[in-house]
């Protein structure tokens, strides 16, 4: 990945790593942290201005980290990570995976409660790093960041495809679109048939991610989408 997502996560590992910085919910703009402030700070500090967007904690930064560039997909177990997503439960925490199954997160103070400890990090937990978890409560989203100059380079020759189109390319799109997460509107991964059904499974699919990359969802998979779908998948 390129710099953002770079300078991100060693700005938040480096957070971790120093034990002057722990975890706070009331003073948690630094030197302590909550959950939510670290990583606001990281993609601050990475030259993403989130918090002008609205990120202020948990429950707004799905819409304002949307606002800045990311990708907001739908969490299901055992769906790909990769270094700087950001995995979100929009109403009780949220960390920073850093790749090869580590993530970063602020979690508690030594007290085991969210306000009223010392200053920094009295136990070497407060703000770490660690394996990879699925949260108890359950993560709602990940918030994927593609660095802009690099979804730019990527050039793709294929034919044009809109509903009503059967044809291998379609099959193609339908797989792209299972492996970032994307559903039918009957709430499940499409079936790769290569059948572009009008108003049917795909469409609604490829008008999300439409929607989700702040494309026309005019449903048609010209080259912007495709080339969306391609960087998506393999950034």
């Amino acid at each position: 990945m390129g710099g953002i997502i770079e300078t991100a996560c060693n700005w938040a590992v480096n957070i971790a790593n120093d034990n002057s910085h722990g975890y706070d919910q009331i003073h948690r703009q630094g030197p302590d942290f909550d959950c939510s402030s670290l990583l606001i700070n990281s993609f601050e500090v990475a030259g993403l201005p989130v918090k002008e967007a609205g990120a202020t904690y948990t429950g707004n930064m799905r819409a304002a980290f949307v606002k800045c560039g990311f990708e907001a997909i739908k969490y299901r177990n055992g769906m790909t990570l990769i270094r700087g997503d950001v995995l979100l439960n929009e109403k009780h925490h949220t960390c920073l995976y850093l790749g090869d199954f580590r993530i970063v997160q602020a979690s508690i103070n030594e007290k085991g409660t969210t306000t009223g400890g010392k200053t920094g990090d009295q136990t070497g937990r407060e703000i770490a790093t660690g394996a990879f978890y699925t949260y108890s409560k359950g993560w709602d989203y990940v918030l994927r960041y593609h660095e802009e100059q690099e979804v730019e380079k990527v050039e793709v020759t294929m034919r044009v495809i809109r509903e009503g189109d059967v044809c291998v390319e379609v099959g193609m799109v339908q797989t792209l679109l299972n492996k970032l997460g994307y559903v039918g509107k009957n709430g499940r991964p499409l079936t790769v048939d290569n059948d572009y059904a009008p108003n049917g499974n795909t469409a609604y699919a490829v008008a999300n991610f439409q929607k989700a990359k702040g494309l026309n969802p005019d449903k048609v998979v010209g080259q912007k989408t495709y080339s969306y779908l391609v960087k998506s998948n393999y950034i």
